[in-house]
């Protein structure tokens, strides 16, 4: 359902405004990996790579990765590379000095996300740092009925806690946000800064 819900033509329009807390968000990470001296980065989940550009903009060696054949296109197009890959089989012959994924493995159900987070390790250099951003702080698992997309995308959100737990499984937590974006019932984004 999610691929499908993703597999559409890309119209020129996507490059739509990013959100001002998003911007703070990777602006935040593309200082921490300045910092670090890190120049190579994978985007997992990339969409219409508009986080993709943001950080080859900024100097960076990207590479883009999406399940959706028509997303990856639509990456290249803007003169990323990118490849169409699914979470848990990034096999890209290469070592990344970081990852980037935000509101992407939210669509991972709760059972593979162990899968996924060892997927995005096993990318990382020794010391690699990997964004994981995504909306959560309550549970909701399966298809949403106030999505916009046809086919309704599947979602898993996960408490706080129990996201950590999963990331810890595989990262040192180097920090935990919980960022408000103005929803009701709990729900916000988090934000985690992770380290392979």
């Amino acid at each position: 359902m999610t691929q499908a819900a993703y597999h559409k033509p890309v119209d020129a329009p996507v490059r739509a405004e990013v959100e001002p807390w998003k911007q703070a968000e990777r602006t935040a990470f593309l200082d921490t990996l300045h910092r670090e001296a890190k120049r190579t980065l994978l985007e997992i989940g990339a969409g219409t790579g508009v986080h993709g550009r943001f950080f080859a903009d900024a100097g960076l060696a990207v590479v883009c990765t999406d399940l959706s054949p028509a997303m990856v296109e639509h990456c290249r197009s803007q003169g990323l590379e990118a490849y169409n890959q699914d979470f848990l089989h990034l096999d890209l012959g290469r070592s990344f000095a970081a990852a980037f994924a935000m509101n992407c493995l939210l669509h991972v159900p709760r059972p593979e996300l162990p899968a996924a987070l060892a997927a995005v390790r096993s990318t990382l250099e020794p010391g690699g740092l990997f964004y994981l951003g995504q909306y959560g702080g309550v549970v909701r698992d399966g298809p949403w009925e106030g999505d916009s997309y046809e086919p309704k995308r599947y979602f898993s959100w996960l408490p706080d806690e129990e996201l950590l737990e999963f990331a810890r499984e595989h990262f040192e937590v180097e920090s935990f946000t919980a960022v408000d974006v103005g929803m009701d019932d709990g729900i916000h984004f988090q934000s985690l800064l992770l380290r392979a």
